[in-house]
C-alpha cells in the first residue's frame, strides 16, 4: 500500500476517460493537463472536508472516493461514490464556495484537480467543459431525485439492488463471468446509499451471494447475474 502522497501529473491521454473533458481534441485535453495538479493518495485519504472553502475541483483517474455528508448528531451518511472517470467537488464552485461533503479515498487513488480560476479560464477557452459541467450536474440531480422516490416507494431489498445496478453501470469493470465494481465497498457504504440499516443491507447481500446473483473478492463486489438483480429492482413491494 503507498504510504505517503505523492504528486505526478496527469497525462492528457488519462483524462480521456473524464466525464468533464469528453469531446474535447488532443490539444485541449494537453492544455487542460498542464493546469492539473495530479496527486497518488493512499487509502482513507481525505482530500476535504464538509464546510471547507470549495478552491479545487477534482476527477478520479484511479482508484476511488466516499463522499459522505454528516449530520447535527454527528453521524455520516454516504452521498454517493465517485469512480474513475468521475468528478467532485464541482458544487462549491457554483454555490456558497464551501464543501456541502467529506471526500476520503476508498482504495489507493490517483486524482487530478484545477483551481477555480484555472477551471474558468479552460471552459472560457473550450466551451464544450462548460456544456459537460452543466450535463454533469443534471445527471447527479437527477440521480437525487431518483434516489428520494426509491426511498418513498420502495422496500430496502429493491433499494439495494438500485444501489447495485447503479455502482454497476457507473463503475463496472467486465470481468470473468460478471461485473466487478472499481472500487472495495464496506457493507455499510451499501446500507448508507441504499437507505437502510447495516443488518438489513448485510442479509440482503448474503442471500444474494448464495442465490449466485453476487459476489465479493478482495473486498468488491462483483455483480453476476445483473438480470435477476434488475427484476429485484422492478418488482412490487412485498
Amino acid at each position: 500500500m503507498t504510504s505517503a502522497i505523492r504528486d505526478e501529473a496527469p497525462a492528457p491521454e488519462a483524462l480521456r476517460q473524464m466525464e468533464l473533458f469528453a469531446g474535447l481534441p488532443m490539444e485541449a485535453l494537453t492544455g487542460v493537463a498542464a493546469m492539473a495538479r495530479g496527486r497518488h493518495l493512499p487509502r482513507e485519504t481525505r482530500i476535504f472536508s464538509q464546510g471547507d472553502p470549495g478552491v479545487r475541483t477534482h476527477a478520479v483517474i484511479a482508484g476511488g472516493v466516499r463522499i459522505s455528508q454528516s449530520g447535527s448528531d454527528g453521524a455520516q451518511i454516504v452521498v454517493r461514490f465517485v469512480g474513475p472517470g468521475e468528478m467532485f467537488g464541482t458544487v462549491a464552485l457554483f454555490t456558497d464556495g464551501r464543501y456541502p461533503a467529506d471526500a476520503v479515498t476508498i482504495a489507493e487513488t490517483f486524482e487530478a484537480s484545477w483551481s477555480e480560476a484555472d477551471l474558468r479560464i479552460l471552459m472560457a477557452r473550450y466551451p464544450q467543459i462548460a456544456i459537460n459541467m452543466i450535463r454533469i450536474i443534471g445527471t447527479r440531480l437527477q440521480e437525487v431525485q431518483e434516489r428520494v422516490r426509491e426511498l418513498a416507494t420502495q422496500n430496502a431489498e429493491r433499494r439495494v439492488a438500485h444501489a447495485v445496478l447503479r455502482l454497476a453501470r457507473q463503475a463496472g469493470q467486465a470481468i470473468g463471468g460478471g461485473t466487478a465494481i472499481a472500487f472495495p465497498l464496506r457493507r455499510k457504504d451499501m446500507a448508507d446509499i441504499a437507505g437502510t440499516t447495516l443488518h438489513t443491507a448485510s442479509r440482503i447481500l448474503t442471500g444474494w451471494t448464495k442465490q449466485g446473483l453476487v459476489a465479493s473478492r478482495n473486498r468488491r463486489l462483483i455483480v453476476l447475474k445483473p438480470g435477476d438483480i434488475q427484476r429485484i429492482a422492478e418488482q412490487a413491494n412485498g
